[in-house]
């Protein structure tokens, strides 16, 4: 690296207003130390630390002195959007008189996020036809639905990328499968508009760019399966590691339900083609929905006779679609090969009982049984196509567990034999943590019950939230245990001006914003809350951790992992239990001091972490906080800190994203060269959004008729949480409250279309 990078940093860290850290720094040296020697490198940096810039520096001064992209993978859409919108666009300004010329970047997405131009010609079937027939509304559906797909053809006259995010307002997610397709579904370089494609267009720019942003799952696809849709690169930065293998997981877990084989085996009689399918589909519910639910340690004869017929229908039927000799490309066929060929994957892998896989059933309100299928570990899987292939840093706040970065290592595939030459490097925070905050144990309490929170627990929270004078987040390990404390808590604490909030009530972000600006305010939830929330300032000095969260003990990858640890002569508590609860509670805690003027207290309500033989690897897992188990000392320190705190921050209206996921009228570049997209408003004069009367507002986001209409189709069709949430740019939490209001509930968490 040419470049002077204590000069790049210092230039950057000016440019995005901020002020260099030792931590950063160090961690920037580090990352150029990596890529030289070509070792893999984990990082942890905490809070405050400003390690964005600290890898994108380097990243930037390898790119354009190798002449090779640099690939920036993250876990969530919001660090992703941080990334493009805030933190790279400054960062190229900054760069540019350095370096000679400006920082180029991409957003790399998945297929489906883009138009496709062989289905807007009529290339593909309509997939809703038989949905609205059962539905019997096809006149107000067919009339709704055509008038979106009418504005989507009139936008894709102009649109310059064919990205779903530059639509604003957006479409249904009906309106959009109108002109979109999934990767199995492509046509690949035998569609007659390959030359035109989106997807294509924007992957080729890609190539060109010095940095690419994406996400976890999408890199790991195109890691194992070798698919190609990232250009070739060295240097592979993974922000949110701690979330890295349970993304890896998600994105190979698959599902077979009766209701999908049905629907390939509709898809292939609509080309003719019969089979016996839906029979197959039929034989194999009735065994599913005869299975308790859990995990299976073997297949029952009954199920393997039943998934063998739905494999061999499929295979059957894949024959049967395939084009004959050089019959044109037909994208009717090639939808229905593409759900049958998913169809017969799945059979056949979980008949083949992969020395890896765990198979589980679980039961659905909406679907029915459902079969599902994901590997015990991705440890070799990942040493084996992501490690050995290029230089790999990894970095998150919470990566050193108990005292050492050997467990989140093992799970990624760098310990044990032949396995890559590694580092691990803590650079710390700018807080002090020991002077900052206490980490209190309630240790008088005794041990969580499993049939509920305890009165004693209660005594407990009431004391702790009535000494902080509200201004608590609550963490719990369950939505029972917040739902039931809120309740009391209401309840005991009606004479004072103390709110309590709950997960649920409203949209998270919302309920998040209202904490944050109101400091006689508590808010309690469960998992999702435990990262990602950011409350700087005196809104926050309490923050309530309920109970050690461990895996649920019928969990069938964790039990299965933790059985495999134990055959092999391993502690399985501690490699998986206690390695995951470790993970949560660092996370939790951290949600504490998120500035340096931050002060307050993490109470632990679980007397097992003083107590119990595992206590001191959890210990060491968290902050470096003050310890102490005296509760009078604690409720003083509280009442104190509530009498002297200022007035909470300002809480920021949520930003109004524009196109390409920028904020709208910002006008902050997104690159600069190929591949990069300007942030602008909207791409044409599309209609307002009708509110009616009866449009239902939840805090900040105002769901009109035809968002609920919306839900309503994901209901019927299907869809997944994540994959709606993510369609709408929305919290999943926002759109489970409003499935709640609705009385409506969507399947849980799956694989993205890549």
């Amino acid at each position: 690296m040419p470049a002077d990078l204590d000069a790049l940093l210092q230039a950057a860290v000016t440019g995005v207003g901020g002020t260099e850290r030792p931590g950063q720094v160090q961690m920037a040296h580090a990352v150029r130390s990596a890529v030289e020697h070509e070792e893999h490198l984990l990082v942890q940096a905490g809070t405050g630390t400003g390690k964005s810039l600290a890898y994108l520096v380097p990243a930037i001064a390898h790119a354009m002195a190798t002449g090779k992209p640099v690939v920036i993978a993250t876990a969530t859409l919001a660090l992703q959007a941080q990334i493009i919108d805030r933190d790279l666009p400054r960062i190229a300004d900054a760069l540019q008189p350095l370096l000679g010329r400006r920082p180029t970047f991409a957003l790399v997405k998945g297929r489906s996020n883009y138009l496709c131009q062989h289905k807007l010609q009529g290339g593909f079937p309509d997939d809703d036809e038989d949905a609205l027939l059962a539905m019997g509304q096809v006149d107000r559906e067919r009339s709704r639905l055509a008038d979106e797909v009418l504005r989507l053809r009139e936008w894709a006259e102009i649109t310059e990328s064919g990205d779903r995010d530059e639509l604003v307002p957006g479409v249904t997610n009906r309106a959009w499968r109108q002109v979109s397709v999934s990767a199995r579904e492509c046509l690949g370089q035998s569609c007659p508009q390959v030359g035109e494609c989106f997807v294509e267009l924007s992957r080729a720019a890609a190539h060109q760019v010095d940095v690419i942003v994406t996400n976890h799952s999408f890199m790991a696809i195109d890691a194992f399966e070798g698919r190609q849709m990232l250009p070739d690169h060295d240097l592979l930065i993974i922000d949110e590691a701690h979330e890295l293998t349970d993304r890896v997981t998600s994105t190979i877990t698959d599902e077979l339900t009766s209701g999908t084989v049905a629907a390939a085996a509709k898809r292939a009689a609509r080309m003719g083609e019969t089979g016996d399918l839906t029979e197959a589909a039929t034989a194999m519910q009735a065994v599913l929905d005869a299975l308790p639910e859990g995990r299976m340690t073997g297949l029952p004869d009954r199920l393997v006779l039943a998934l063998g017929s739905v494999r061999d229908a499929a295979r059957a039927l894949q024959t049967e679609l395939k084009p004959a000799g050089k019959e044109e490309a037909d994208g009717a066929r090639q939808v229905a090969r593409a759900a049958v060929e998913e169809i017969f994957d799945t059979a056949e892998r979980v008949l083949e009982e992969r020395e890896l896989d765990v198979a589980w059933i679980t039961q659905d309100r909406m679907r029915g049984a459902v079969l599902r299928v994901a590997p015990m570990s991705v440890a070799m899987l990942l040493r084996e196509k992501l490690f050995s292939e290029r230089t790999v840093v990894l970095t998150s706040a919470t990566l050193e567990l108990g005292g050492t970065f050997d467990s989140v290592a093992g799970t990624l595939g760098l310990t044990g034999r032949g396995g890559p030459a590694w580092n691990g490097l803590d650079v710390g925070s700018p807080f002090d943590y020991k002077q900052q905050a206490i980490a209190y144990v309630a240790k008088a309490l005794p041990p969580p019950a499993r049939d509920g929170t305890s009165d004693k627990i209660f005594d407990e929270i009431e004391a702790l939230v009535r000494a902080a004078g509200g201004r608590t987040l609550g963490l719990f390990s369950s939505r029972r245990a917040a739902e039931a404390a809120t309740e009391e808590l209401r309840s005991r604490l009606a004479d004072t001006d103390i709110t309590v909030l709950c997960q649920g009530d409203d949209q998270t972000p919302t309920l998040v914003r209202q904490f944050a600006g109101d400091a006689p305010t508590c808010l309690f939830g469960t998992m999702s809350l435990w990262q990602g929330v950011d409350v700087p300032g005196s809104a926050c000095q309490l923050v309530i951790i309920d109970r050690i969260p461990f895996p649920r003990p019928d969990d069938p990858l964790a039990s299965a992992r933790s059985e495999a640890i134990i055959r092999m002569g391993g502690n399985g508590f501690m490699q998986v239990s206690a390695t995951h609860a470790a993970l949560k509670l660092a996370q939790g805690a951290g949600r504490l001091i998120r500035r340096g003027q931050d002060r307050g207290v993490v109470a632990f309500l679980d007397s097992r972490m003083v107590s119990a033989r595992y206590a001191g690897f959890l210990q060491k897992s968290l902050p470096p906080f003050w310890p102490t188990t005296n509760r009078a000392m604690v409720l003083d320190a509280l009442r104190r800190l509530d009498q002297t705190a200022p007035e909470p921050l300002p809480v920021a209206d949520p930003v109004l994203r524009g196109t390409g996921g920028a904020a709208a009228g910002s006008g902050a570049a997104r690159g600069g060269g190929p591949g990069s997209v300007a942030a602008r408003g909207p791409v044409a004069d599309p209609p307002p959004v009708a509110r009616s009367a009866r449009t239902a507002v939840t805090g900040g986001h105002a769901w009109t008729e035809e968002q609920d209409e919306e839900l309503r189709d994901a209901v019927d069709a299907g869809i997944e949480l994540t994959e709606l949430a993510d369609h709408l740019q929305l919290p999943p939490d926002a759109v489970t409250a409003r499935l709640n209001q609705l009385d409506l509930q969507l399947v849980g968490d799956g694989r993205l279309d890549l």
